[in-house]
């Protein structure tokens, strides 16, 4: 496929989602396109595409922070999303947000409500919600987000993707709108811990006139040896879903992680929305409240003014138990090397967000909110799903700059990513025999226009390549590469697994189907997929 055609094939996957709450602003498809042909190849990221949360600045779009009477045109583009362009990504567009970032559930925008890739009325997660689910349902390759109390790690955990939030200031926070200036991270959504790394190493590095900046490193470490730790009681709100899956979820690591008490980080995290640093993030915005009082959702009105209860005497009495739970965080290093926790306790649906927007708010934040607050560095990874189809996954924190070890360690064995294109479908008969050899989701994709799809006699699916033929609609999952020789095993003629071009140029390795099979086979081509047959093939029925 042509750089022109991939360009167009972006545009084309974002209408086909319709108004899905995913996009606040994006480039001129022709821009965009002129954009790819110029990138040289041989870059770090060439041809990737990626959005930006809408309070990092690029010039000549909108920043508007999900507020419309906020927006403004800056005149540069953020150092963190020009060191992505120069590195050859191709930016698509700036992406919806829990409005000026406050809050972790996706619902506080006036541009709509992303909803989880997984359906059902599940909620996309916050702030970071379009950022997520752009890279979840396959629209870019990757994603920037921003993350203070869990912004680039809950989205990713209700999308079924990788969250990359590094030790602060290691991204520059220049031309990022603030939320909570002190501890505000850029974070990087991917569909895999190699992506996100990738991105980060192209990403990182100080800026001129940014006073937030770091610069550190520590020696990498390989999985082999790590001291792993946990926690020694969990609250998973009810979700025994949740909790069977975390527990499953610690096997994958080399040794039993040892159980530790976490009440000094539990009790850092609330420091964030229940004590003094919520006046921070109000000290940024009061003028706009002031001046605009009918612009700002009631929702996020009402958590920035509760930073007016704090005294300056509150302040420096919440920096002195801060300094005291670092204290003992930095003590936990001396025998810890990595901490796995999960990354939200349970899920909600938007209907259930809005009964209660501030107290599961704070839930999602249950075992995000602290790491900011202790200059932790933290990834979050897919960790399966539960009995019900719900997206489990899972947190790995480091020290500050530890970054490589927790990508060395996130990344496991060996992974192959796998195109379905039928009964293997997420909800479909067979999904789960992806499910039991430990495979998770990367989103939706679809093939090159050369493959024909047909309902072969015994009423599976089978893809043929053909020249004729169109682009059909497939399921990008990861999984092992050792269980995917159990996989093939439960493959009958004249089925098997061989490689699939696909739209934006790269291949996977996915179910097709021999030519000889077809002859009294139902070519179901022109429905674009096997869901878009089995549903039409329905309302017929009816």
């Amino acid at each position: 496929m042509s750089t022109i055609d991939r360009m167009k094939d972006v545009f084309r996957r974002i209408r086909a989602r319709g108004d899905d709450g995913v996009w606040i602003s994006t480039v001129a498809e022709a821009d965009l396109a002129a954009r790819a042909a110029a990138v040289p190849a041989g870059l770090p990221l060439s041809g990737l595409t990626f959005a930006v949360k809408d309070n990092i600045d690029v010039a000549g779009l909108p920043t508007t922070a999900a507020c419309p009477d906020f927006a403004y045109r800056p005149a540069t583009t953020a150092p963190v999303v020009q060191r992505l362009l120069d590195a050859g990504a191709l930016l698509v567009g700036k992406t919806n947000l829990d409005q000026f970032a406050t809050g972790l559930t996706g619902t506080r925008s006036p541009y709509g409500t992303p909803e989880s890739v997984f359906g059902g009325g599940l909620i996309s997660g916050g702030s970071s919600s379009g950022s997520a689910v752009a890279v979840a349902a396959g629209l870019v390759d990757f994603a920037l987000g921003t993350d203070t109390a869990g912004s680039g790690r809950v989205p990713a955990a209700l999308n079924g993707i990788v969250g990359l939030k590094p030790t602060r200031g290691l991204l520059s926070t220049l031309g990022v709108v603030p939320a909570c200036r002190s501890l505000d991270c850029v974070s990087i959504f991917a569909p895999t811990v190699e992506r996100a790394a990738a991105v980060l190493r192209a990403a990182r590095g100080p800026a001129d006139g940014d006073p937030w900046g770091r610069t550190g490193s520590r020696p990498a470490a390989g999985p082999a040896g790590l001291r792993l730790a946990t926690a020694r009681s969990l609250d998973f709100f009810g979700d025994a879903g949740q909790e069977k899956a975390f527990a499953a979820g610690l096997g994958r690591f080399p040794g039993r992680p040892r159980e530790i008490d976490i009440a000094p980080l539990l009790e850092a995290g609330d420091l964030l929305y229940r004590g003094p640093w919520v006046a921070e993030r109000l000290a940024d915005l009061d003028a706009f409240l002031a001046g605009h009082p009918d612009s700002v959702l009631p929702v996020t009105r009402r958590v920035l003014e509760t930073g007016r209860q704090f005294s300056a005497v509150d302040a420096w009495r919440g920096l002195h138990r801060l300094r005291e739970l670092r204290a003992w965080t930095d003590r936990l290093w001396d025998t810890v090397d990595v901490l796995v926790l999960p990354t939200i306790g349970t899920t909600y649906t938007r209907d259930e967000i809005a009964a209660d927007p501030i107290g599961r708010n704070l839930e999602l934040g249950r075992y995000t909110q602290f790491a900011n607050l202790l200059d932790l560095a933290a990834i979050t990874v897919p960790n399966g799903l539960t009995a019900d189809g719900r997206p489990a996954s899972l947190t790995l924190f480091g020290p500050a700059f530890s970054e490589e070890t927790l990508i060395a360690l996130a990344a496991g064995p060996e992974l192959m990513t796998v195109a379905v294109v039928g009964l293997h479908l997420s909800g479909e008969p067979r999904n789960h025999e992806l499910t039991e050899r430990g495979a998770t989701l990367l989103g939706a994709a679809t093939t090159a226009p050369c493959y024909r799809l047909y309902r072969l006699p015994s009423g599976v699916p089978g893809l043929v390549r053909d020249d004729t033929g169109g682009p059909i609609d497939v399921e990008l999952w990861q999984l092992p590469a050792a269980a995917v020789g159990g996989l093939l095993a439960g493959i009958a003629a004249p089925l098997s697994l061989g490689r699939i071009a696909l739209a934006d140029g790269t291949e996977a390795t996915g179910f097709l189907c021999e030519a000889y099979a077809v002859g009294a086979a139902q070519d179901i081509t022109a429905g674009g997929g096997w869901r878009a047959h089995r549903c039409a093939s329905e309302r017929q029925d009816t």
